[in-house]
């Protein structure tokens, strides 16, 4: 399994919308710090959308991680056909081995008939491109489900994107998650994070952490995947809570990206 960083680890930096940066950080620099923090991977989600860089742009993109020995994901946001489509040539030039998915946009949230029959179209597609469909699992969709997205289309070529903390936002725990997806995963967001009671004993929050330090079993996760073989990267994601101003929030996200990819190191490798 390969160690990699995705730019939602460097949300903040990027631009969370509603929060921006002085300076959004660019993709040749997200690149750059990939390399700095020894990571083997970038994972390019929909924070950075690949389909709106001219051609240039995405051969400047290709030759500039071949030269700093970085493999591509490609990501993207909604199920829509065409779309998809889009970002399978891209994925195919940038020479991905998957395309990560989250299946919702605002506008767009299909039932699962509606998912399984969009896959089913794809899948000659994706075979002939020799590129796997791993598919995030976002808040709307319990674990059942998709597996059932999977079991009824190809797992060999259809399969999970694992984000760690998703899943609570369709009421499912980590482990619960894990039981039913890691024989589907093919790929693995580390995001870390704790969950507190507040002061007032009303409830909790759920938020981020630097990877090792929250509650978040990594070894555990790595080992489980690493006896299935599915899984080929794992790749660090971040949720810092944001702080005075949106850059000290970005000084603080370096932090935990430095603090992050040490620590995964020395798991991983």
């Amino acid at each position: 399994m390969r160690l990699g960083i995705g730019t939602y680890a460097f949300a903040w930096a990027i631009g969370v919308p509603g929060y921006p940066p002085r300076k959004p950080l660019p993709v040749l620099e997200f690149l750059d710090k990939a390399s700095l923090y020894e990571f083997d991977v970038v994972q390019i989600g929909d924070n950075i959308p690949l389909h709106l860089l001219r051609d240039t742009q995405l051969r400047s993109l290709k030759n500039e991680a071949e030269q700093l020995g970085l493999d591509i994901e490609v990501g993207m946001r909604g199920l829509l056909e065409t779309m998809v489509l889009e970002y399978l040539k891209i994925a195919e030039d940038l020479k991905s081995p998957i395309l990560r998915i989250v299946i919702d946009t605002p506008e767009y949230k299909p039932d699962i008939p509606e998912v399984i029959k969009v896959v089913r179209k794809l899948l000659p597609i994706l075979k002939s491109k020799n590129i796997r469909l791993a598919i995030e699992n976002h808040d709307r969709f319990r674990s059942d489900e998709f597996v059932q997205i999977i079991e009824e289309t190809d797992p060999q070529w259809i399969g999970i994107c694992l984000d760690s903390v998703n899943s609570l936002g369709a009421g499912e725990g980590f482990f619960a998650v894990a039981q039913k997806l890691l024989p589907y995963t093919f790929n693995v967001h580390i995001k870390d994070y704790i969950i507190k009671r507040l002061d007032h004993h009303m409830g909790f929050s759920v938020t981020g952490t630097i990877a090792g330090k929250g509650m978040l079993p990594i070894p555990w996760l790595l080992e489980s995947l690493k006896q299935i073989n599915k899984c080929t990267s794992a790749i660090l994601e971040l949720w810092p809570a944001p702080e005075k101003d949106v850059e000290a929030t970005i000084r603080k996200e370096e932090l935990w990206v430095g603090e992050s990819a040490k620590y995964l190191r020395s798991v991983i490798r």
